[in-house]
């Protein structure tokens, strides 16, 4: 059952991908889920979405590691390939690249993840940070084939405030 998101957000899939329903013990915590349409030696690479309130002591970096140490539960070893902290203060972001193997559905597979935090105010009290997790999961092979539609669906996140016309 998806779990809802800390804060309303708006967001637009990569053009082909299908919203899915969050599945695999790594994705209980989405809010959201989505697959790509073709998948490769039969993974199908996924984006989901996920979000907390950040605790007062805690930092992106504190989540991240979370993260980490989540999926070492499920695959060892996770390898940090590359971890950095982006945007400016009032809107810090925290992007890291994992790779690891697992076996689904009886087959063996080297995948990468791509893990993006954006921290964004609490709509009821701004003061508060909260963390929207995006990550994306796909093969090793088809990985860099879709990073740039995850980095374009990532543009699109923003929080839903309902002020619109």
């Amino acid at each position: 059952m998806p779990t809802p998101l800390p804060i309303p957000i708006e967001f637009r899939l990569p053009e082909g991908w299908l919203p899915a329903r969050p599945e695999t013990a790594e994705a209980e915590e989405a809010a959201f889920a989505a697959v790509h349409p073709q998948p490769d030696a039969g993974f199908a690479a996924n984006i989901t979405i996920a979000g907390e309130v950040l605790p007062e002591t805690s930092t992106l970096a504190d989540i991240a590691d979370e993260s980490v140490e989540r999926l070492r539960d499920l695959a060892e070893p996770v390898i940090v390939e590359h971890r950095r902290e982006v945007g400016p203060a009032d809107a810090p972001a925290l992007t890291q690249r994992l790779a690891f193997s697992t076996t689904v559905n009886g087959t063996h597979h080297d995948l990468v993840q791509t893990q993006a935090y954006l921290s964004l105010p609490e709509i009821e009290n701004p003061a508060n940070r909260v963390v929207i997790r995006l990550v994306l999961t796909a093969t090793a092979a088809q990985h860099d084939d879709v990073l740039g539609e995850f980095q374009d669906f990532i543009r699109t996140i923003h929080s839903d405030t309902g002020t619109r016309a």
